[in-house]
């Protein structure tokens, strides 16, 4: 530790006369025709907002006219699904319909309810980096909406209109192939968009919440230096493992919000789950391509970088952070330079919790994750994913968390229309994906704002080391190309079964299953290092699959299968 600050001092040295490279973001406001929108009223927009606020509660807090499918005679088979929030910023309302129930879309066979997103915005974010697509005429609904627009952008199809001088959007998930059961083609959301929009009405707002002129948050960073906090530059992937080997990361310095960091306890470590230790390489190929053993050696194909097969290892619990935004995936990213990419950041927790000596595994459930703002909850019962949404006069934002436990979050209430406050517990980390265990212990945390367009995905990385430099009261270093590196301090695993090692019988070979009890026996092992654990900390350990060291034959892995996003959180 002594030599990691003798070189982070060192850094300081030139840093200390760099400019501040946090940037804030550039927003483009709109200003509503309050006029125009009280001439379609003819009650006045008081009578509007009362007869909706059963429904829609909080909407004479929209700051923008609300266009809303709101009553019976223009709900049109659309359902409010309980998530409505408006404010300075504007408002967000999620709407579901069953295409079984609904007659002139019957014959589309999709099993699940279609949810519709719609938007009004007081405000959109001007982004740097590759530009956003131009939209197509909608000429069947021109007459209703001169010069909307069809957009199909990061698997949302987006119908975007100007109206009262706001920019609204329409968004349904969907892919563009063939339909399928159990996926929405994009073919058949079209119909879905073209009935909501024609059910929309205007249904309340004030001109009143609008509030003072809007201004980015100010960037305000600790005073004191970190002795040891040290991030890459954003960007700045690990060798090889962007969406293409040779084409980098999103270089973005902009914080986007003023966020309180979303895991409760530091230390925490911003990095890779696929290209460090224990990873798979996002199925890119890894040498040996069979592992089973702690400790084992590998490489990803990617870049050949020495790997072991451990995830309490190396750079996993350390610092520096790298930014993994635009990491090796194929989910489309408009923001990434190859145009796919991971869509957020992981974040691994204070320290990793190992069921004893042998194991390979941390455990999840350990440490708490919290709300990162004020704001409003959007999830379905048993989804994995957890949007939070944020409504500010400086702020309209939702950001993502993922590998939570959706029985968990369900006994906890974690629902679409909870309101929550800056730094509530939410959940724990955990490495659910489709299954329990189904990826390492972490937490994906991604960020979108609202552009001309809707909804987009931004790198979260810089606005999360501003929070995390807000939580330790301490201002990072940042590693730039050519920079010294400090050299890697692991925090050391947490051994929650000292002296006993999980030793497969000759009945199970290598197939042990998760709860074999009699398959823990005791182990002359060497005393692990001390680390501490909270005293608030959850220990639920559960028996896990991790094999002795002492062991010849490696296990046989579950093969995973490729990654998914739930965009059912939208519900």
């Amino acid at each position: 530790m002594t030599r990691a600050i003798v070189l982070i001092l060192a850094l300081l040295t030139a840093a200390a006369a760099a400019a501040d490279e946090m940037t804030v973001p550039r927003l483009a406001v709109a200003e509503p025709d309050w006029q125009m929108a009280a001439a379609n009223a003819p009650d006045g927009l008081d009578a509007l907002n009362a007869a909706a606020a059963t429904r829609f509660t909080g909407i004479d807090k929209s700051s923008v006219p609300v266009l809303l499918p709101f009553d019976k005679e223009t709900l049109a088979g659309f359902r409010p699904t309980g998530f409505f929030q408006s404010g300075p910023a504007g408002y967000d309302a999620v709407f579901s319909l069953r295409t079984a129930d609904t007659a002139d879309l019957s014959d589309i066979r999709y099993r699940d309810p279609v949810y519709v997103l719609m938007s009004g915005l007081r405000f959109t974010y001007d982004l740097d980096g590759p530009a956003l697509p131009e939209g197509q005429p909608v000429k069947e609904l021109d007459a209703l909406f001169p010069g909307i627009t069809r957009t199909l952008h990061e698997f949302y199809v987006r119908y975007s209109f100007s109206r009262f001088g706001v920019t609204y959007v329409a968004a349904i998930y969907c892919r563009d192939i063939r339909p399928r059961p159990r996926i929405l083609s994009c073919k058949q959301a079209d119909r879905v968009a073209e009935r909501f929009l024609r059910a929309l009405k205007l249904a309340g707002g004030n001109p009143a919440a609008a509030g003072p002129a809007v201004e980015p948050p100010p960037i305000v960073r600790p005073d004191q230096i970190s002795s040891d906090f040290t991030y890459f530059s954003p960007g700045s992937l690990i060798p090889g493992s962007g969406r293409r080997p040779d084409v980098p990361g999103r270089t973005d310095y902009t914080v986007y919000a003023r966020l309180r960091f979303p895991i409760k306890e530091p230390p925490a470590f911003a990095n890779s789950q696929s290209f460090n230790n224990w990873g798979d390489c996002d199925f890119t190929g890894r040498s040996p391509r069979r592992l089973g053993r702690k400790g084992m050696s590998y490489s990803c194909k990617v870049n050949g970088l020495p790997l072991v097969f451990d995830e309490s290892a190396g750079r996993n619990y350390s610092y520096p952070w790298r930014d993994n935004f635009c990491e090796h995936r194929n989910f489309d990213v408009g923001q990434c330079p190859a145009g796919q990419g991971h869509q957020g950041q992981d974040i691994r927790p204070s320290n990793c919790a190992q069921i004893n000596q042998g194991a390979d595994r941390c455990e999840p459930y350990r440490h708490d994750v919290v709300a990162a703002h004020d704001g409003m909850l959007l999830r379905a019962p048993k989804q994995e994913a957890v949007f939070l949404f944020i409504n500010t006069a400086d702020t309209h934002m939702r950001v993502r968390y993922m590998h939570m436990s959706p029985k968990r979050l369900d006994a906890d209430g974690v629902l679409s229309g909870r309101t929550v406050k800056a730094g509530e517990r939410i959940g724990l980390v955990a490495n659910y994906n489709e299954y329990e265990r189904g990826t390492t212990n972490h937490l994906h945390f991604d960020m979108q704002v609202p552009t001309r367009i809707g909804w987009v995905f931004v790198n979260p990385y810089m606005t999360l080391v501003a929070a995390y430099e807000r939580l330790i009261g301490a201002r990072g270093t940042e590693i730039k190309t050519g920079d010294p590196e400090p050299p890697v301090a692991t925090v050391a695993p947490v051994i929650l079964q000292p002296g006993i090692v999980r030793v497969p019988t000759a009945e199970q070979g290598n197939a042990m299953a998760d709860g074999a009890k009699d398959a823990l026996v005791p182990a002359k092992l060497p005393e692990p290092k001390p680390a501490q654990i909270g005293a608030k900390e959850r220990a639920e350990s559960q028996p896990h699959r991790a094999t002795s060291s002492k062991e010849k034959k490696p296990r046989k892995r579950r093969i995973r299968r490729r990654r998914k996003r739930s965009h059912t959180a939208d519900e």
